[in-house]
């Protein structure tokens, strides 16, 4: 079964943008609708900085703007879903979303982190392949050898 439902998680990275301009590009060619989502990450508890609701909601607004601005450059490559945007870990609100959404494929970057960062931020575009409800397609960064 082709994809007709394309989720791509944004964290507006040019890698994120990378994996958007393919994720639009095959929904152009199969007729598939491309979802953006993006997870504004909530900050650990042990940390001294408490974020007020208003500070929140002005996040979600802000970065919708942004989803809406990455769409709307694109919006002769696809035909867009809306944007969403979650307050949350990035795994755990990518997962959500394409499980809501029925999505048949994620597109996704990564950076290839290795070494300690990884080991101790872990990998989201890992923790996705291995946990998504459908296929993952990863994209790598150019800048990415090995």
């Amino acid at each position: 079964m082709l994809p007709k439902i394309v989720l791509v998680p944004i964290d507006f990275s040019a890698n994120a943008e990378q994996a958007l301009d393919y994720a639009a590009e095959l929904a152009r060619k199969l007729g598939a609708t491309v979802h953006l989502v993006h997870a504004i990450a909530s900050l650990p508890s042990a940390l001294p900085v408490a974020l007020t609701e208003q500070m929140i909601e002005n996040l979600v607004t802000e970065h919708r703007e942004a989803l809406d601005k990455l769409v709307k450059t694109r919006r002769t490559l696809a035909t867009f879903g809306p944007p969403t945007v979650e307050v949350g870990d990035a795994r755990d609100t990518i997962i959500g979303a394409a499980k809501a959404l029925g999505a048949d494929l994620i597109v996704m970057g990564t950076h290839g982190r290795r070494g300690l960062s990884r080991m101790v931020m872990g990998s989201v575009a890992e923790n996705v392949l291995r946990h998504a409800p459908c296929p993952v397609l990863i994209i790598r960064a150019k800048h990415d050898e090995s």
